[in-house]
């Protein structure tokens, strides 16, 4: 596989975890209160896996805790999105990260009063460029609920191109939906989404 060459300018000297609406950080044993406050959104919940049970404060302050101290797991990370005024908008998150094959996948959500901001695109694509610019992974694949249609648009909006649907997978509101797999690879990223100094196309 041949890569572009990235011409060295001043934008690589930035934060590269930093685009024009928000930054991806690491989590903070301090962040345990918003999670708690977005824990009783109980559609957010259901579009990133499922409704759980209620949980405590205490309960929640132990799982930050244990979340902020843990090790990535290989390439997974956990992110969390923050406008640049500093408030947490949003979370997402990497997993089935294989190095052998170059693939990975993601899961992201943005709070209600958040969207329609550009916060998840741009966190999708600082997301991508780095697993694909630097840590050389070739493909990525987020599955997105079939009635979660504002993910849909998302992904097909920034050139995803809908690769397999499995029937019946996900069972939420007293019935049965669809679970759509999206793709891109390296190339259609760069493509699409890179300038030929390597920094971010501003339009997405």
């Amino acid at each position: 596989m041949v890569y572009p060459t990235v011409k060295k300018t001043n934008s690589m000297n930035t934060n590269i975890w930093q685009g024009t609406h928000i930054r991806l950080r690491a989590f903070e044993p301090t962040d345990w209160e918003t999670h708690f406050i977005w824990d009783q959104d109980s559609e957010m919940e259901r579009q990133l896996y499922h409704i759980n049970f209620p949980r405590s404060k205490e309960a929640t302050r132990r799982w930050a805790e244990k979340e902020a101290a843990k090790e990535p797991e290989g390439d997974n990370f956990f992110f969390v999105i923050e406008n640049l005024s500093g408030e947490q908008v949003g979370i997402i998150s990497t997993h089935e990260s294989s190095t052998r094959n170059g693939t990975f996948s993601y899961g992201v959500a943005i709070r209600k009063e958040h969207q329609r901001k550009g916060y998840a695109s741009e966190a999708i694509l600082l997301v991508l460029r780095y697993y694909f610019q630097e840590l050389r992974y070739q493909k990525v694949t987020p599955p997105v609920f079939s009635f979660n249609e504002a993910s849909i648009r998302l992904h097909e909006r920034l050139g995803f191109q809908q690769e397999g649907r499995l029937r019946r997978m996900i069972f939420t509101q007293g019935q049965y939906f669809d679970e759509i797999f999206f793709g891109m690879t390296a190339e259609e990223f760069t493509s699409k989404h890179l300038n030929s100094e390597g920094t971010l196309n501003e339009k997405m």
